[in-house]
């Protein structure tokens, strides 16, 4: 009797966590199971507002989540391929989508499901996509070796320039300039200055490829991820963008392919963090000036965990092939985590958990 009673009670909290309600302290019913994002897949994650997110799949949907209630606002059909990656303009309804079926679709929330403007003429997946900071321009990289260059209201390719081997992997806009830093296979870091299209600035190679950038809010670093195996090459940089080419450190820990970095909100007087994503299926958490890791997170099963976007200074949104989208919640502590839902690394100063998926 006791262990029906057992059984039925767990039953009991998954059911209850997959309405939405938070389950018994056991560490499987801690995770809240909303309706999936996506099925297939999830290649890419970033905010929208406080409140929802977009992301994009295999199932070459674009879907804008209210992550705190756990549900989908709308889901863009548009792509005939995957989804390769999402960008928003801050302060608008703005989504820009860019897909292995060459393109890069602009979709308004405000306005319906069919996307307003279409951006043709790469040759191959695009995997590079930014919007300048006055949001009049779009960048797009592509395998196909162009970094492009476009208005956005009236969709035209304004600037196009081709570089021999420059296999784009990922494109960031520095903030309040006209720098564009991008990312390629050919272990090349590269700045171009937006009004000539033309680099400016040619980062020493690195020993790999070189995965995903991001740029500090204040536009002083960058920070550019590698792939790699048995934990050679699977880094992430921190780069002084003052000082071209300058590497500042090296965080260093993870087994595989680091998929994605990114630069954490700061709290007021806290400590500058960097976010790390990796195919060996962990999250790590970085004390941004002297690579301290601070945490780390094992998503067992999870698969590799290609894409994140910070929310806030204790909430990340992480994308994984294999469960969806996962929010994460992060708190200062020292107590040892249980189960693979929630880990810690490093020096032990941060628990980090996953509370929900989608």
């Amino acid at each position: 009797m006791g262990k029906l009673q057992s059984k039925f009670r767990k039953r009991s909290e998954l059911y209850r966590a997959s309405q939405g309600e938070k389950a018994d302290n056991t560490f499987d019913s801690q995770v809240v199971q909303y309706e999936p994002a996506h099925h297939g897949s999830v290649n890419t994650v970033t905010n929208l507002s406080p409140d929802l997110c977009v992301s994009g799949g295999t199932d070459q949907a674009v879907v804008v989540y209210d992550w705190k209630q756990g549900r989908m606002c709308q889901s863009f059909q548009g792509h005939n391929r995957e989804v390769t990656k999402v960008v928003c303009y801050p302060g608008s309804t703005w989504i820009f989508s860019a897909s292995r079926d060459k393109t890069v679709l602009m979709w308004d929330l405000n306005q319906g499901d069919e996307h307003i403007q279409e951006f043709c003429g790469h040759e191959l997946v695009v995997n590079g996509l930014a919007v300048s900071p006055d949001g009049r321009k779009l960048c797009t990289g592509s395998r196909d070796n162009w970094m492009c260059l476009w208005d956005i209201e009236s969709a035209k390719c304004e600037q196009r320039h081709n570089i021999s081997r420059n296999l784009v992997t990922h494109v960031c806009w520095v903030p309040a300039s006209s720098s564009v830093v991008q990312t390629s296979e050919d272990k090349t870091i590269r700045v171009w200055d937006s009004r000539a299209w033309q680099v400016t600035n040619t980062f020493p190679a690195k020993q790999y490829i070189q995965t995903h950038c991001d740029v500090s809010p204040n536009g002083h670093y960058l920070v550019s991820s590698s792939n790699g195996f048995g934990g050679q090459g699977c880094e992430a940089t921190l780069w002084d963008l003052r000082q071209p080419g300058c590497k500042v450190v090296e965080y260093r820990g993870h087994l595989q392919t680091t998929a994605c970095c990114m630069f954490l909100p700061m709290t007021p007087g806290g400590t500058a963090r960097v976010a790390t994503s990796s195919h060996d299926s962990s999250l790590k958490i970085w004390d941004q000036n002297t690579a301290v890791c601070l945490g780390t997170l094992s998503l067992d099963g999870a698969g590799p965990l290609v894409s994140l976007t910070p929310n806030d200074s204790t909430t990340l949104l992480c994308a994984s092939f294999n469960t969806g989208l996962h929010q994460i919640q992060v708190d200062q502590g020292s107590h040892q985590a249980q189960g693979s839902g929630a880990g810690s690394g490093g020096s032990g100063s941060l628990d980090i958990k996953v509370v929900a998926r989608f």
